[in-house]
């Protein structure tokens, strides 16, 4: 049941938005309580998302360093630089590019092992992977958008609201969750506890799109006419993203359903860790908030289209390893 409501997200996602347009566009004064009301339901996601994290594991994390080396190198070397020739097609908007930056160079730690398993992946190394995904891109992020926009823009306009909104909306919950999964060690009946917790991630998610939707509409409306052209940015990346991995699993010589995790992972992005991020700043920046959920509405497309091409796409090198 969990599998079937995962793989067909993507639809109560889109019903979700349909829904919150509509609403903000008939009760626009509903759209400051729906604000107000966004940040806690973040942060409930996050939690809930990050207790599917196997955060009291890391040093297994790091046993299949040829695995391991294939996806930090990918995710964190080459898909950046895949992004900066992406963001050359990107319009001159300053908070659409900023947009486009911050959900592409985070690689995502939670439906990407959702999709790894449904498309024939590695799900046990990628869920042994997120928490390296997780920490490495907290520590890069900043470095990233400092080298794409410069010391004096990551400063003066993001460093004073991001850091809040990192430790109170992204540190704190993951803080819990890891809190929650000593306490589930200590205490194996609690075990049914962290599987609720992975029911909510998609109906919360969902509710986040609606809330965003019903209380964005007006910018929707606004920054419609770039939408092309970041669909165009999006799937560019999807692309690109599958080319990685099939050279990377070529040189590093690894079987295919490690091959198939790997594009997984390049492919699928944290947007809404990066989401509270882009919430929190000035209304000059607001476009960036279109950008990231309009870029996942794009990505679950394309992992549909991942599970049906993938198979064939990257195939397996089981031969090379003994």
């Amino acid at each position: 049941m969990r599998a079937t409501l995962e793989k067909h997200q993507v639809w109560l996602y889109l019903l979700a938005i349909a829904a919150g347009m509509a609403i903000g566009w008939a009760r626009p004064e509903v759209t400051a309580l729906l604000e107000y009301l966004l940040w806690p339901v973040l942060g409930l996601l996050l939690y809930a998302t990050f207790t599917q994290v196997p955060l009291t594991h890391l040093a297994t994390a790091f046993r299949d360093m040829r695995f391991n080396v294939a996806l930090v190198l990918g995710n964190f070397v080459i898909m950046p630089l895949v992004v900066w020739l992406l963001l050359l097609l990107a319009p001159a908007d300053p908070a659409i590019r900023l947009g486009i930056a911050l959900v592409l160079l985070v690689p995502c730690t939670d439906w990407f092992i959702s999709f790894t398993h449904l498309g024939g992946g590695d799900s046990a190394r990628a869920i042994a992977a997120s928490p390296i995904l997780l920490i490495l891109q907290i520590v890069m992020l900043p470095l990233y958008l400092w080298l794409l926009f410069g010391e004096d823009v990551v400063i003066t306009s993001l460093g004073g609201h991001f850091l809040p909104v990192f430790f109170g909306l992204i540190l704190a919950p993951l803080v819990l969750a890891w809190l929650t999964e000593k306490a589930v060690e200590r205490r194996p009946a609690l075990t049914g506890q962290i599987r609720a917790l992975g029911w909510l991630p998609v109906p919360i998610l969902a509710l986040v799109v609606f809330m965003i939707a019903a209380s964005q509409i007006s910018l929707v409306l606004e920054t419609g006419s770039m939408l092309p052209m970041l669909l165009v940015i999006f799937s560019l990346y999807l692309v690109a993203a599958v080319l990685v991995a099939r050279l990377l699993s070529s040189v590093f010589r690894l079987p295919g359903q490690r091959g198939k995790t790997l594009a997984f992972s390049f492919g699928t992005r944290n947007s809404f860790v990066v989401l509270p991020l882009a919430i929190a700043l000035p209304d000059l920046w607001a476009s960036a908030v279109v950008v990231i959920v309009f870029q996942s509405l794009v990505e679950l497309f394309g992992m549909t289209a991942y599970l049906k091409w993938l198979p064939g796409l990257i195939v397996g090198t089981d031969r090379h390893i003994h």
